[in-house]
């Protein structure tokens, strides 16, 4: 069973797609941290960002595992690098680049062949995995989002200004939704929670109740009409 989370940077996809799976015992497919990995990759090798030929050739060249919550690049791993401020922003030419998008959805339909998962993104629901059993799709405003991005950072040791995450942040909504392929859309179906004014538990509660009652349906329907 795959179960999808869309949405904008800053929504809380990854924090409550990972509580979703730990709920249900079902993998967690980070698909952002994959782009990331790339990202990272890029920077450690001083990779030219204008030439999209050399990051897509990057992409297929490196080895990136998810395993237990944990992103790994060539081996090493790298989760904690991934959510600084300059990963962020040099992951726009790895998401713009049509080329990894189709090696990463590659490997992301991999991890999940065989078993039950969450994955969340901008394209899951839309491009990936667009016969998933249960879709949604987070919102928020974007100066919650940008909140929530500014304490990413602190996290991992930065504080740059409000402003300028939350004009990022804009940026990052302008491109996602405009890119030529694999862009940031709704996917139909899909069951659009603001999560806005909500705790994590408050978002999780609310997505796992629609799961437990498609699985619910889904046995049903497996079961038959009784003769």
């Amino acid at each position: 069973m795959v179960i999808t989370i869309d949405g904008p940077a800053g929504a809380g996809k990854s924090t409550v797609a990972r509580a979703l799976a730990a709920r249900l015992g079902f993998d967690y497919l980070d698909t952002g941290a994959m782009y990331r990995a790339v990202a990272l990759a890029g920077l450690r090798t001083g990779i030219d960002w204008e030439n999209p030929d050399a990051v897509a050739a990057l992409a297929q060249r490196i080895n990136i595992e998810l395993r237990q919550g944990r992103v790994f690049l060539n081996g090493e791993d790298v989760t904690e690098e991934l959510r600084s401020s300059e990963v962020t922003r040099a992951s726009r030419y790895v998401a713009d680049n049509e080329a990894v998008r189709r090696r990463l959805i590659e490997l992301q339909r991999q991890f999940a062949e065989g078993k039950n998962v969450v994955t969340e993104g901008r394209d899951q629901g839309s491009l990936v995995f667009p016969e998933a059993e249960v879709k949604f799709f987070l919102t928020a405003s974007p100066e919650e989002r940008a909140r929530r991005r500014l304490r990413d950072y602190q996290a991992a040791g930065e504080n740059p200004p409000f402003q300028q995450v939350l004009e990022e942040l804009l940026l990052r909504d302008a491109r996602d939704s405009s890119r030529p392929w694999g862009r940031l859309v709704k996917p139909e179906g899909a069951i659009e929670i603001n999560t806005d004014g909500l705790d994590i538990p408050a978002v999780v509660d609310r997505m796992e109740a629609v799961v437990r009652e498609t699985i619910a349906k889904l046995r049903e329907k497996e079961k038959g009409p009784v003769m």
